[in-house]
């Protein structure tokens, strides 16, 4: 028979042990171990399986205490190891979870509404997360919910599973003699397993806690919890700036009217919003004309400066805004038989010849060389291009605008004696011509 200690490995009796063992039986001075007691009482009833049996709560004890002393050994476990916590499950034994539905908008600042992405509501849904279906019916459909600010670098390891207890000690409270940390409506119902964040805003900064950002976390609330043992829903990391960084926020998407150094990669007051001032741009509207018209001459304007990854960002952030409905064409004769069509930026849409729109990508060849000389010629004698603005009108005939990449809306009137509308709907542009 092997015997463990707490090491685990197995020890067999020395001579001198065994020797002990039988002189203690012989005069029986020695108590008789419990085990050896077992056996003998075993063996007389000359039963294996009555061996087995009476061999088996012993051995359960002694194995049971030897685990025990083993994990009692062990070294805690390293800072941030995140322990599986016993499955979470609802009252239909379901493994129920809160999930936000969509992202936060971003940058936030102290003292300004928290908003989900393009300025749209803060949505949490319940989730069987067996099934990725929204939970609708039962009583925890209807539960209510309580939102805390967590620490930034909580769940930094996109776990998923995390107990209450890690959830908990992850929330993040307003600085001493300070308001709290985040106002506004703090609590919400669930409606069909679906709600929708309230007003919500942050009193501090997050420069002052370890990781420099918060989360937002959403909990079933305290007084329902009982029997509903739903996982909690987080947000990802952001970072909360004073409100006076609000004033030079970049914004997204720019407006046609927005100062240029509302653009990325460009600061207020630097060295680049020097530059465009000096050059006459002050508006992204400025920027977007001179991309368009002449791209090398505005790199030469922000110098060496600018890297190539800093111009893409900057241009690809300029090209997201949206553009007016204001239209100008080049005629290239005085009957304006013949025109090019430019969009408020001045970026070529298409040709007009004899009343017909024809868009950049339906021109052949030949056409194309035609229309790239009359740009040229265009953007020499802008003082000679028509700009249009006027009334839409109905009964008109439309031809598709293939290729376009912006979203612009308005009439234009005078054109060759008819009447032409351009409307953007789902990223698609439309001429109207009237027939």
């Amino acid at each position: 028979m092997e015997f463990f200690t707490k090491t685990g490995m197995a020890r067999e009796k020395r001579p001198f042990e065994m020797e002990s063992a039988r002189e203690g039986m012989d005069d029986g001075k020695r108590s008789r171990p419990a085990l050896a007691r077992v056996i003998v009482d075993a063996v007389k009833m000359d039963s294996v399986q009555t061996v087995c049996s009476s061999l088996e709560p012993l051995l359960r004890k002694v194995v049971g205490e030897e685990v025990e002393r083993a994990l009692a050994n062990f070294a805690p476990p390293k800072v941030g190891f995140r322990s599986v916590p016993k499955r979470i499950q609802g009252p239909n034994q379901r493994n129920l979870q809160l999930q936000f539905r969509n992202k936060l908008a971003l940058p936030l600042f102290t003292g300004s509404k928290v908003d989900g992405d393009q300025g749209t509501g803060i949505h949490v849904a319940l989730l069987d997360a067996d099934t990725g279906q929204i939970v609708s019916t039962g009583p925890e459909a209807s539960a209510r919910l309580d939102i805390v600010v967590l620490e930034g670098d909580f769940a930094t390891d996109d776990e998923e599973n995390w107990s209450r207890e890690e959830f908990e000690n992850a929330l993040v409270r307003e600085r001493d003699g300070k308001r709290p940390l985040l106002t506004g409506e703090l609590t919400v119902v669930l409606k069909n397993g679906i709600a929708t964040l309230g007003d919500l805003t942050f009193t501090d900064n997050s420069s002052w806690i370890r990781s420099r950002k918060f989360r937002i976390g959403v909990r079933v609330a305290d007084s329902v919890s009982e029997g509903l043992q739903i996982r909690e829903a987080v947000t990802e990391a952001f970072t909360v700036k004073d409100h006076r960084g609000e004033l030079y926020k970049k914004h997204y998407p720019p407006a046609l009217n927005d100062e240029v150094w509302r653009l990325d990669k460009i600061g207020k007051d630097g060295a680049f919003h020097k530059r465009l001032n000096k050059a006459g741009l002050w508006s992204v509207e400025d920027f977007l004309r001179l991309v368009v018209m002449d791209p090398q001459r505005l790199r030469n304007i922000l110098g060496n400066g600018m890297s190539n990854r800093m111009w893409d960002s900057t241009v690809e952030h300029a090209k997201t805004c949206i553009l007016s409905g204001k239209l100008h064409v080049y005629y290239a004769d005085d009957k304006q038989n013949i025109g090019v069509i430019f969009n408020n930026i001045f970026q070529l849409m298409g040709l007009i010849a004899d009343g017909s729109y024809m868009s950049v990508d339906s021109l052949s060849e030949s056409e194309k060389v035609y229309v790239d000389k009359l740009v040229k010629v265009a953007y020499e004698n802008w003082e000679s291009v028509m700009e249009y603005e006027g009334e839409a009108l109905a009964d008109v005939q439309a031809y598709p605008a293939k290729g376009m990449d912006t979203f612009t809306e308005g009439p234009i009137n005078g054109l060759n004696g008819r009447t032409v509308y351009l409307q953007g709907a789902d990223q698609r542009t439309y001429i109207y011509i009237l027939t």
